[in-house]
């Protein structure tokens, strides 16, 4: 037996692994992810649109791709999704002549320590619709790309470099064959890059560049250096020349250039100093002089993330600033105001020269159009690239998805519809940071933080109790001065055995049962507290200290949901500990590992006590590698577990399903990936999730819910399937056991959020695709409710009855696929539909949706017969209604269904005697006779049929809708009135046949 048991798992993980590394597998193509939203923009920090087409813009995410509308903002369509290899964009290039070319370059600029690492630099020729990767996947961030104006062919691409380590992959590059080789034609070292160049517009062998030393890491940010400074050639890149004349000569960081068309000899950099040096820098001559002309405090707010100036394509005094506010110079920068955005937080502005008052503008919140020089935009609210830390469930039903939006608030999303309230909730206390994990059993309560601080959020009332450990401000402190060092996502976590108990990290875990008016700590520093990491971020010229860089703080914890008191805690430093005692004894259990890494996520085992498993990310270290723990012995030992991830796949998060041992999926920095051996192997899950980090993730009621660093929340409904695949791989074909179901009553919609129709999801595994697939849904009676084929249906013109059971039996509806691998059918639990006068559609639609109970369901694939049972359950929020209730609304709707065939067949009747008649009639010359027969006839017929007109009233063929119609929109039971209509209308039916009848 054991050695066929390994045989049969050998099997399993040939078809699930062999398809190479980060490669989805074509045979769970069926499981499809879906998106949830929230519709309120992200991050956006490079922008373009077309010369030619003033309604065309394009936006780069910092998380979500690359978007474009052609209806000035009014709707945004992704257009890198399935192409790129990482979701972050640096830079945007159309050439301008021939706008189906276009170049983008990956990567943000905006250094934060959340920036996702740039892959290269991607081609397109014609207009996004498809794209080609062209190199450079290697220089990390991209600054700016600019096409010669002249020859789509010659492009430049200011490489930054890797944000988080040195590298030589930075400088300045030029193509002169449209990306098929490139050249390195300006370097200093591998820690300077290039943030930004320019052309000059009228002369394109004339191009500046700015030099930047910029490096991240997770307790400090390096912007600026000695080596720093403007270049400039005018051979087209070929040699370069340091220019200094009026130019700051000590430390110099981040600069950004500006060159109008209207007056090229001008041009502006926007220049990070030292020295009190830094702001904005004007040339009259090309750059042979420089004229310092505003220290405005906008110019260099957070030169990291920011720096960035424009110059208005029609008028070189005007001049725009992209920072913390949006500002405005109409004197050549020498005084400022400020521009109304729809966001703060700006980072690049794009002006079409054939009309100034049409722009397109990126900020923190996505990007905004506007046709009218600022004075109003287009919204953000059309824009899915949430960029959210974390998810949190409640247990509600549908449940509701909670995170911290970055540059936004706080949010929770149905996975569902759920009535009248389907939009977003934002603002659930805390703040950008996030968390907001809602109380277990009162989702109206929210516990949230905001940067350290901890609150508690009633949705009742709208208002947020404040109760931070330590009540302190922790802005602007060195964290070992700190009392209580709380990173700026500070984690929350409830304990799953006592909705009352809260657990919140700072370097210490910190313990409350009444709602955080006090707080105990029940740990020592659970840190590796390196004094020499505890400084003021932001050297050598820009002080930032907003918590971002606290480092030795805790950043995750769980307790386990087998063993109360056990609680796993990981640092941001790399040090885990755990306790088995409620928190009176502490063990460092740290696995021998690369120090300083951030443990992301700890996932304490949902079935063994003694396993655990983390994640460690060293990206910011610039160790790209992932990292995946387990420990079966409560930390004694560990072992990695990444065979299958690639090894440029920073791993954030890896959560075990709690319904299935060994059944693991792991976030990464490019997508998900899933185990289904508890980490020896894992496979590429993919499918039509867009490449984005996936920051947390949740298994919850079998659903997969994420959220993600650019593209929101997304969920895979019901991997039930997933827990029996081994039986299904073996067989020529298997049915699953379909998960009960709520019988919810909704539509679904295009669009997001995505949501599907109501439906029982029924997935079955097919091995041999070669016959043909019929499934048939039985319900407890009996009585088959409604089937299906993978063939055409053949044509019914009455139906059959099942002897043994006396029910008729309606003829398969068209809709299974059968395909190789694992099919998944959606049937939205609505009976077979009625007769109709043409034999292919007779019985092939949707009849009633079907009462709640006990259901079968019967797959045939050649002479093999399988089968399955599954409940349907009420709307558990429904309160006005019982099963007995829906199972007579089934029962009169279906009357109502038959009576709708007798009244459609009684038509054709009164038709056929019509068109009998008025054949045979003279025209001529029509009796009295045949005109009252007629008469009759063409009465009988609008009895039955509204008379066409204004308002007519309504004959019996539309009174029997609007009945079916009364009946059909809710959960109810039949009123009174309903049976007594229908009493009436059967009346008027026999009323009608009895007098058609006596005309024969």
């Amino acid at each position: 037996m054991r050695k066929t048991r390994l045989l049969t798992l050998s099997a399993l993980f040939l078809l699930i692994f062999n398809f190479g590394q980060a490669q989805d597998n074509p045979q769970l193509d069926a499981f499809q992810f879906r998106n949830l939203g929230p519709n309120r923009g992200g991050r956006v920090t490079a922008v373009m649109g077309v010369e030619s087409q003033p309604s065309t813009f394009y936006m780069g995410a910092t998380g979500g791709g690359v978007w474009k509308t052609d209806d000035y903002g009014n709707s945004w369509d992704n257009i890198s999704d399935g192409y790129f290899s990482t979701p972050s964009i640096g830079a945007i290039a159309v050439y301008q002549k021939k706008p189906d070319i276009m170049y983008v370059g990956t990567g943000s600029d905006g250094l934060r320590s959340n920036v996702i690492t740039g892959k290269g630099v991607y081609k397109s020729t014609n207009a996004g619709k498809t794209w080609e990767f062209i190199g450079l996947k290697e220089t990390g961030q991209i600054g700016a790309v600019e096409i010669n104006p002249n020859n789509p062919d010659v492009v430049f691409v200011a490489a930054i470099g890797s944000a988080f380590g040195r590298n030589t992959e930075r400088g300045v590059f030029r193509t002169k064959d449209g990306g098929k080789n490139w050249d390195k034609v300006l370097y200093h070292s591998d820690s300077i890059g290039f943030s930004d160049l320019e052309f000059a517009p009228d002369d394109a062998n004339t191009i500046y560049a700015g030099a930047w030393r910029a490096e991240r890491k997770p307790w400090d940010i390096i912007s600026g250096s000695m080596e720093g400074g403007v270049y400039k050639s005018t051979d087209g890149g070929d040699t370069w020349k340091k220019l200094t004349n009026g130019l700051p000569n000590g430390l110099i960081g981040k600069i950004d250039f500006a060159v109008s068309p209207a007056n090229p000899n001008r041009v502006y950099a926007n220049i990070e100093a030292g020295d009190n040096k830094g702001g904005l820098y004007r040339s009259n001559d090309r750059g042979a002089s420089w004229e310092f002309v505003s220290d405005n405090s906008n110019l260099t707010n957070r030169p990291f993330y920011y720096t960035n100036i424009y110059a208005n394509p029609k008028n070189a005094d005007v001049v725009y600033n992209s920072a913390l506010r949006f500002n405005r110079s109409t004197d050549g920068g020498k005084t400022w105001r400020g521009v109304s955005t729809p966001h703060s937080d700006n980072h690049d502005i794009w002006i079409n020269p054939n009309d100034t008052s049409i722009w397109v503008q990126g900020n923190d919140g996505g990007a905004n159009v506007t046709i009218n020089n600022g004075k109003t935009w287009s919204t953000q609210l059309n824009q899915p690239t949430a960029e959210l830390y974390q998810v949190d469930i409640d247990d509600q039903d549908p449940y509701w998805l909670y995170a911290g939006q970055q540059d936004n608030a706080t949010l929770a999303v149905p996975s569902l519809p759920t009535g009248a309230n389907d939009s977003p909730i934002f603002s659930l206390g805390g703040c950008e940071t996030g968390p907001a994990v809602p109380k277990p059993g009162n989702s109206d309560i929210v516990y949230s933080n905001c940067k350290g601080n901890f609150g508690v959020y009633d949705k009742r009332t709208g208002q947020e109790m404040q109760y931070s450990v330590g009540a302190m401000n922790i802005y602007g402190h060195d964290g070992d001065k700190l009392k209580f060092r709380f990173q700026r996502v500070a984690p929350i976590t409830v304990s799953p055995h006592n909705p009352n108990v809260v657990y919140h990290g700072s370097q210490y875990l910190h313990r409350t049962s009444d709602n955080g008016k006090t707080w105990d700590i029940i740990s020592p520093d659970l840190t590796a507290f390196d004094p020499t990491k505890q400084v003021s971020a932001g050297r050598p010229i820009t002080r930032d200290v907003t918590g971002e860089e606290y480092f030795s703080t805790i950043y995750a914890i769980q307790e386990s949901r087998v063993q109360p008191g056990l609680i796993w805690v990981g640092a941001n430093d790399g040090p885990v500990h755990v306790t088995r005692d409620n928190g009176k004894t502490w063990t460092n259990v740290t696995p021998n590992m690369p120090k300083d890494g951030r443990v992301d996520s700890v996932e304490p085992s949902a079935h063994n006590p003694a396993k655990a498993y983390i994640t460690v990310l060293r990206y910011q270290l610039n160790d790209y590698r992932p990292y995946i723990y387990k420990t079966e012995d409560y930390g004694k030992n560990w072992e990695l577990i990444i065979k299958g991830i690639p090894n440029d796949y920073p791993v954030r998060v890896v959560r075990e399903d709690p319904a299935k041992e060994g059944l693991l999926f792991a976030g990464t920095e490019f997508g998900l990936f899933m185990s289904m051996n508890d980490g020896k192997d894992w496979v590429s899950f993919q499918n039509n999730l867009p490449v984005t980090p996936i920051t947390d993730l949740k298994v919850y009621k079998n659903d997969i819910a994420m959220s993600t660093m650019g593209r929101g929340f997304w969920v895979l409904d019901n991997i039930t399937s997933l827990y029996n695949m081994e039986a299904a791989v073996n067989a020529d074909a298997f049915l699953f056991k379909p998960k009960d179901t709520n019988r919810f009553r909704y539509r679904g919609g295009r669009g997001v959020p995505q949501y599907p129709n109501a439906a029982v999801a029924i997935d079955y595994y097919l091995n041999d695709t070669n016959e043909e697939v019929q499934m048939d849904i039985i319900n407890e009676e009996g009585r088959i409710v409604k089937s299906f084929t993978s063939g055409r249906p053949a044509p019914v013109e009455n139906l059959e009855v099942d002897m043994s059971t006396g029910f008729s039996m309606p003829p398969p509806s068209s809709g299974l696929s059968k395909n190789k691998g694992l099919n998944r059918f959606s049937w939205n639990m609505r009976n077979s539909g009625g007769w109709d006068a043409n034999p292919r559609r007779s019985y092939q639609g949707f009849g009633p949706m079907v009462s709640t109970g006990e259901f079968t369901v019967k797959l045939t694939v050649g002479n093999k017969v399988s089968t399955e049972k599954f409940t349907l359950s009420l709307d558990p929020r429904a309160t006005l209604v019982t099963d007995a209730d829906v199972k007579e609304q089934e029962k009169v709707a279906l009357e109502l269904q038959d009576f709708s065939t007798d009244v459609s067949r009684l038509l054709i009747s009164v038709t056929e005697a019509r068109e009998a008649l008025d054949n045979s009639l003279n025209k001529e010359k029509i009796s009295k006779k045949d005109q009252k027969m007629k008469d009759t006839l063409d009465g009988l017929y609008y009895r039955i049929v509204t008379p066409p007109g204004t308002y007519m009233q309504g004959m019996l063929q539309s009174q029997l809708g609007y009945l079916n119609g009364m009946l059909s929109r809710a959960d109810q039971a039949p009123g009174r009135d309903v049976y007594e209509r229908l009493e009436e209308l059967r009346a008027e039916y026999n009323a009608i046949k009895k007098a058609l009848e006596e005309l024969k």
